[in-house]
């Protein structure tokens, strides 16, 4: 049986794959891109019915095309956003190939190249991309037992209000994802808790300015002036109900609880860490600093941006944060839902090259691994914070393309 060869085979037909795809045919390389569902699936079936993008239209896209139906400061939908990747795909008549499966790829015997086994048989390939981006496998502590008492779901899962018990919920993670289906939730009439730890709280925007326009004015994006941070930081911001700035505050003030960081579970009973006025203090600072910045760019460039006096005040500090709740008796509060917002790890069990280091996480440098001819794209921080953006993937996509094409031209040089 003959083995279809190609250049380089790109796996995931999200942005990444469809940015990468773009660059792939500006320059010439031969490509195929598998995706195992629909172009852009995880827009479609593992986000809730109200998601919308954490970008307005005219910054969550690609440079080469505009949203034509949909307001340039607006923020589409998720099933908008699937059709731009689908519609992008077609446009560059990009050679994807849906419904099939990457199940293995391995590094050839004595010759260059890798074997790719797939659900439709076997593919060589000169280079691998993976593109399945950062949301892969859903994240949450096994703390809760698996039982008909509590129903337990990922944000991954959850759709709306009317797929939860009757009784109140839980809501554990408070970045975009938590803090927006709290939100939802508690408009929806539940009684909602919601666990908060460590975020980053930008505002949504500031003085006329989107908070996409100021971290490309202040270079954030690329974070020349490098601050330490945390790692596994939630990212508390949202494109939900045309834009709004996270405020936890005003979440308590419409009857969400606050509580803070998960931790234990015991015969029925949550434990929370201390520190939740801390971490809420913590995502002030990283507002305001955010603010304090702006103004000086404005006043540098003398920028005729309104003052905005009101985006300083703080709301009240609501009772849950001042006296915080440090358990919760699951049954006695009437909680029947727990629904975990924290996120998601990475799965390259089909992977099968030496591309990753000793906690299994890719060992790349741009999206340049450690194994030759195996890239990846579309992971936070690949390159800078816009990494994992759709901004920022294009660009990302842009860099590994080039790599490619310097690397075939190693492999094909003959000495006369």
């Amino acid at each position: 049986m003959s083995v279809e060869k190609i250049n380089t085979l790109v796996v995931g037909a999200g942005q990444a794959g469809i940015a990468m795809s773009e660059h792939l045919s500006l320059m010439g390389v031969p490509h195929l891109v598998l995706e195992r569902n629909r172009i852009a699936e995880r827009w479609r079936s593992e986000r809730w019915d109200s998601l919308v993008a954490n970008g307005p239209a005219w910054h969550d896209r690609f440079p080469g095309l505009k949203f034509e139906d949909v307001s340039p400061e607006a923020f589409p939908p998720k099933e908008r956003m699937a059709q731009y990747f689908e519609d992008y795909a077609a446009m560059l008549k990009a050679p994807v190939r849906t419904g099939v499966e990457v199940r293995q790829v391995e590094r050839n015997a004595g010759r260059p190249g890798f074997k790719v086994t797939t659900s439709e048989g076997v593919i060589e390939a000169t280079n691998v991309v993976s593109a399945t981006g950062p949301f892969q496998i859903p994240a949450y502590p096994k703390i809760v037992p698996e039982t008909d008492a509590v129903q337990q779901l990922h944000s991954s899962t959850y759709k709306n209000p009317g797929q939860l018990r009757e009784g109140a919920v839980l809501v554990v993670g408070a970045g975009a994802s938590g803090s927006q289906i709290a939100e939802e939730l508690r408009k929806a009439g539940k009684t909602v808790y919601l666990s908060v730890g460590e975020h980053y709280r930008p505002p949504r925007s500031y003085r006329g300015r989107d908070y996409c326009w100021w971290l490309g004015a202040l270079g954030l994006w690329d974070e020349v002036k490098i601050k330490p941070k945390k790692q596994h930081v939630a990212f508390a911001v949202s494109g939900y109900e045309g834009g709004k700035t996270v405020d936890f505050r005003r979440l308590a003030h419409m009857g969400v609880t606050l509580v803070g960081l998960t931790r234990t579970y015991k015969d029925g009973v949550i434990e929370f860490e201390e520190g939740l006025a801390r971490n809420v203090a913590e995502g002030d600072q990283a507002y305001f600093d955010v603010l304090r910045e702006a103004d000086a760019y404005i006043e540098q460039n003398g920028l005729p941006f309104a003052p905005e006096p009101e985006a300083w005040e703080l709301l009240p500090d609501p009772d849950c944060l001042k006296e915080p709740i440090m358990s919760l008796d699951l049954a006695k509060a009437g909680i029947t839902t727990i629904l975990w917002a924290t996120g998601f790890t990475f799965d390259y069990s089909w992977l099968k090259v030496n591309a990753f280091d000793e906690k299994g996480a890719p060992f790349h440098k741009r999206g340049i691994s450690a194994e030759s001819g195996i890239y990846f794209l579309g992971l936070p921080n690949l390159v800078n914070r816009a990494s994992s953006f759709i901004y920022g993937v294009w660009h990302d996509a842009k860099y590994i393309a080039d790599h490619i094409v310097i690397q075939d031209a190693y492999m094909s040089y003959g000495k006369t």
